[in-house]
């Protein structure tokens, strides 16, 4: 993959709409009438209150405390950036907080500690414990983060874990595991070369240590050289313990002959010659950010036989500490951990070096763009394998129990699998996958509407986002005084501007536009207008001549009137069988809405194309269709002639042999829940429905902005679908996120 690339502005921007900040708090619980608040607050809340001063465990019963983890920094080593203070550092700390959230569904909680003072710190979060299941430090200077984490675990009762050490370690000892695999050598065995002893890398030595690395073959070097027994520069207590009786003294001399080297240092800190110097089949795990210590291709060019992974996405073997920090914390909440262990690092470094040993799903191949499979280009699992959030806690959670750390331990192992499967959030991969897609097709995306400031930063987006190229339909003055308005000068000569006055390609399309309207009541000058004025259709003859390989439309005007003037180019009307479906996303879920855009009030036959459309819909998206054609009545009951075309729809596909679910007519209650389903034992649906046809377009738009501002429902629509050309519509309420959402699926011929 490639890395993407935003602008100060850009990113600005993510952090402050819709709401500043990254994270914002849900009640659980209804907090509708006086007795719902009299349950949650006074007097009600009194007799957990009771209960936990009785009984502290209790706590995890009736308390978010099992599900609660604390990001605490000071905000002494921000990134790379340095001590940006704890203020500076929230914006990070908050991005940590949804990490665990999106990941593992670790509801967390950001801090930010005003103090450089290491006893300060350390007594500002033990005395939060009783809050929290869990503390996770982050950017914390060395060696204050040994001290403040050390003098934590021995405070505290719950986990505290220092992501920037021990995460690192995680994930790379996971990545060594199956790395010495394939090379065919035992860790114990191995001469393994550390460059960078500040936390990361110490934590590495450390845990590779604990796996079985013999402490006369680990050589840790720092900026001096060689940590050795007789070196007193430079030195502490944590380099110290690692130091060793040997006549190496630079890193050039110590990788001679190594099997191993791993850099948590600095770009550039290894050479070719030190690459070639190594043994055979050596192990290179250059984890500088944001630039490794020598690039894979470097170290290919002397050495072909090398495994070598980084810090990178762009590269193969990525070192990403998401892989560990959620899942560790998930294993660990979940048996109520007193703390993270050696046991269950390891355990968790396992874990996942034997998922990438197995067959990689398709949809995690579909999203990445390759068939991935065990080798020296992967040995470590992807950050977006769904396989992770119910294969590695549960093995963390197990060395818990073994080790004695668990204080509740788990009774049915498979059935806390299969309760971490529920915890996933689908929608998730599901737009991982598209946006994936989008980025192998590097498709031409033409945006019609190049006078609004939110298509030209969606446009912005989408080529900086790496999905390919943008075509802007305006007068190149405009976009650019547009786009200075916005801060965003720099971003015109990344566009390609677009327009009638500097097209070679007008009078071909002014032919092509007078052959399908010249029977219509269109003269060539009424063509001309339409060709050489209008955007919409202008850009919709660019897409039908194969200078562009989709369209994005309808952000400045209503999409009624934007459908008729595509129809003046695409047939894209009811009579050949076009439909409008919106997807909306609420929690954990994906509903598709049918049709909001093209049919009227559709008959039986109609309603059955559009179930059609929006079963193509379904799979584009990766969903297993089942569709529902959804009424005020449940299987003729009430009686109603309204309701009697919804009765049809599925004997109309009866006889047409499609091949994906469908039922009707039904209450959307009995579409969706699968309890309710269980009443009628004669219906066809296997599950909850995830497309819904609905009677008529009023309707279906009811419900898709009733979801929308009542329910908190995220809507991407309405995608059209059943038109030979890749065309999609936006509201004109999209925000530039939304037409970026709508360009990625114009390119991935959604519909």
């Amino acid at each position: 993959m490639s890395r993407t690339k935003f602008t100060e502005e850009e990113a600005l921007a993510f952090h402050h709409e819709p709401t500043p900040g990254k994270w914002a708090i849900t009640a659980t619980v209804p907090m509708t009438t006086q007795r719902d608040l009299s349950l949650a607050y006074s007097p009600g809340v009194a007799v957990p209150c009771l209960r936990i001063a009785e009984e502290p465990q209790a706590a995890y019963d009736y308390t978010n405390k099992g599900n609660l983890v604390a990001v605490v920094s000071n905000g002494t080593a921000v990134l790379g950036l340095g001590n940006l203070g704890a203020l500076g550092s929230k914006p990070v700390m908050e991005g940590k907080a949804v990490l665990f959230k999106r990941f593992a569904d670790v509801d967390s909680i950001d801090l930010e500690v005003d103090t450089e003072d290491v006893d300060a710190f350390v007594d500002a979060v033990k005395h939060l414990g009783p809050s929290f299941g869990g503390i996770n430090l982050e950017d914390i200077r060395a060696p204050d983060c040994f001290v403040i984490e050390q003098r934590l675990k021995e405070a505290m009762d719950i986990p505290v874990f220092h992501d920037d050490q021990h995460g690192t370690a995680v994930i790379c000892a996971a990545g060594l595991i199956n790395a010495l695999h394939l090379s065919g050598k035992r860790i114990e065995d191995c001469r393994i070369v550390l460059n960078g002893a500040g936390a990361a890398g110490i934590a590495c030595i450390e845990l590779l240590k604990a796996m079985g690395a013999r402490p006369r073959n680990c050589i840790v070097c720092d900026t001096k050289g060689v940590i050795h027994k007789d070196r007193t520069e430079g030195m502490n207590q944590w380099k110290s313990a690692h130091a060793v009786e040997t006549d190496l003294r630079t890193l050039e001399e110590a990788m001679a002959g190594a099997d191993v080297f791993l850099g948590v240092s600095v770009k550039g800190a290894v050479t070719p010659a030190m690459v070639e110097s190594m043994a055979d089949n050596p192990v290179i795990f250059a984890m500088a950010n944001p630039d490794p210590e020598i690039t894979p291709e470097e170290a290919h060019d002397v050495r072909p036989d090398a495994i070598v992974a980084t810090g990178r996405s762009d590269y193969p073997n990525q070192v990403n500490n998401v892989l560990g920090f959620p899942y560790l914390f998930r294993g660990a909440l979940d048996v109520n951990a007193r703390a993270i262990n050696e046991e269950m690092k390891i355990a968790c470094a396992e874990a996942l070096a034997a998922l990438a040993r197995e067959d990689v799903p398709d949809e995690v191949a579909m999203a990445y763009g390759r068939k991935l499979s065990f080798g020296r280009d992967y040995i470590i699992p992807t950050p977006f394998d769904p396989r992770l959030i119910w294969r590695v806690p549960p093995a963390v959670a197990k060395a818990g129990m073994d080790t004695g750390a668990a204080r509740r331990p788990i009774v049915d192992m498979e059935g806390y699998q299969a309760s971490l499967k529920g915890r996933m959030d689908p929608t998730a991969s599901i737009l991982r996958g598209i946006t994936e897609r989008a980025r192998r097709a590097q498709a031409r995306m033409i945006f019609a509407e190049g006078d609004d400031i939110r298509v030209l930063r969606a446009a912005v987006a989408y080529q900086r986002s790496g999905f390919g190229t943008a075509l802007v339909v305006g007068r190149e003055a405009d976009v650019r005084a547009k786009l200075e308005g916005e801060g965003m000068g720099d971003a015109v000569r990344e566009l390609t501007v677009v327009n009638a006055a500097n097209t070679e390609h007008l009078e071909t399309y002014k032919a092509f536009l007078y052959a399908r309207l010249q029977r219509r009541g269109h003269d060539m000058a009424d063509i001309h207008r339409l060709a050489a004025r209008d955007r919409h259709v202008f850009s919709a003859l660019m897409l039908a001549h194969g200078h562009g390989d989709g369209v994005v439309t309808g952000a400045t005007r209503k999409s009624a009137h934007v459908m008729e003037l595509i129809n003046h180019v695409f047939d894209a009307d009811a009579g050949h069988g076009a439909a409008g479906v919106t997807a909306l996303l609420h929690r954990g879920r994906i509903v598709l809405v049918a049709d909001t855009l093209v049919h009227e009030w559709p008959g039986a036959e109609e309603l059955a194309t559009i179930a059609e459309r929006g079963a193509a819909v379904a799979r584009h998206l990766g969903l297993e269709p089942r569709a529902a054609f959804v009424s005020f009545s449940t299987f003729g009951y009430p009686v109603s002639e309204r309701a009697e075309k919804m009765h049809r729809a599925p004997q109309v596909l009866d006889a047409r042999g499609v091949d994906f679910e469908y039922e009707g007519e039904m209450t959307v209650d009995v579409a969706l829940n699968a309890q309710a389903q269980a009443a009628y034992p004669f219906q066809r649906l296997t599950g909850p429905a995830n497309i819904l046809v609905v009677p008529a377009r009023h309707s279906a738009s009811i419900s898709v902005k009733l979801m929308q501002e009542m329910g908190g429902a995220t809507v991407i629509g309405p995608i059209l679908a059943g038109v030979d050309a890749s065309v999609q519509l936006c509201s004109t309420v999209s925000t530039a996120n939304d037409i970026l959402n709508m360009a990625v699926l114009a390119a991935c011929k959604v519909g």
